[in-house]
Order: C-alpha cells, then sequence, then structure tokens
C-alpha cells in the first residue's frame, strides 16, 4: 500500500484484512496543536521571567543604594582621616580593612554578584592564592636590601640618608 504525504497510518488492529486503517490527516488539527503548544512555550517563558523578574525585585528591595553610598562615603573620609594620626596600627587598617569592606560593599551591592554566589567563592579563592603567590615569590626582593644576585643601592642610599638626618636632628 502507498500513502501520500497527507496520509498517516494510526496504529491500532487492522480495519480488514491484513492492511492497517488509513485516514487523512486534518490540517486544522495539526495547526491547532501547534497553535497550543506554541501558547504554552510563551506562558512557560512568561512564567519563567515573572518569577525571575520578582527574585530580581525580592534581592535589591532591602539594598538601598543611597544608604550603601553613604557608608562607602563614611568609609572614604575614615580612610582618609586615619594615616593623618600617624599611628602605624591604625594606617594599616584604615587603608587595607576599610578598603577591603567597601570593595566588598560594592561587591555585594552594585555588581549584583547574589546570583553566582558559587563562582564568587571560587574566584575570591583563586583571587587570594595568586595574591599569596606573588607576595611569596616577590617578598624576598622588597623586603631586603641585598640578595644573593643583586643589590638594591637606591634603598641603601635612602636608608644612610635618613639615618644621618636622624643623627642629626636628635631622633
Amino acid at each position: 500500500m502507498t500513502s501520500s504525504p497527507n496520509e498517516t497510518h494510526e496504529a491500532g488492529p487492522p480495519a480488514s484484512g491484513d492492511e492497517p486503517r488509513a485516514r487523512e490527516a486534518d490540517p486544522a488539527e495539526h495547526a491547532q496543536a501547534a497553535e497550543h503548544a506554541q501558547a504554552a512555550e510563551h506562558a512557560q517563558a512568561a512564567e519563567h521571567a515573572q518569577a525571575a523578574e520578582h527574585a530580581h525585585a525580592a534581592e535589591h528591595a532591602h539594598a538601598n543604594p543611597v544608604r550603601v553610598w553613604a557608608i562607602l562615603c563614611a568609609l572614604l573620609v575614615v580612610s582618609v582621616v586615619g594615616p593623618m594620626a600617624e599611628i602605624r596600627l591604625l594606617t594599616l587598617i584604615t587603608a587595607f580593612g576599610i578598603a577591603g569592606v567597601k570593595a566588598y560593599l560594592v561587591a555585594k551591592h552594585f555588581l549584583r554578584l547574589g546570583v553566582e554566589r558559587r563562582y564568587v567563592a571560587y574566584a575570591l579563592v583563586v583571587s587570594v592564592a595568586f595574591m599569596v603567590l606573588f607576595f611569596a615569590g616577590t617578598a624576598p626582593d622588597v623586603m631586603e636590601h641585598r640578595g644573593r644576585l643583586w643589590t638594591n643601592h637606591a634603598a641603601q642610599k635612602e636608608v644612610e640618608r635618613a639615618l644621618k638626618e636622624a643623627a642629626r636632628d636628635g631622633h
């Protein structure tokens, strides 16, 4: 038996004899099924977009950007005024500690990193590991004035000049 492109074969018991039952495909049925599938896809996409919008709004509902900006400005003032006290520990805390807090606030509230929490943690760990590696690789060179194969003449001259000046001033 040959079938035309508009004919479909239904599964089921044969009608008469050995031939399966054949019926013509209804183009209206195909169009209606396609419309129904498309409507379901649009409804699902709209539902997903609405859920994402609500999640986004809920994420930022508690983060007042003006308040965060005011906190950042206050921390800026502290980090500028802190070193003026000329206390070394206070200077280090205000320079690095407050910079870390400001970076955290910016990343949390303005970069919208709450969605990618797992990847942010990985990036933070990798960044800190590279920073430690960089420090470990460069510290021997910059924390000393002489090495096995090198000498920092500029640093030695500056130390000698500062020591002479301190001795002359009576410090």
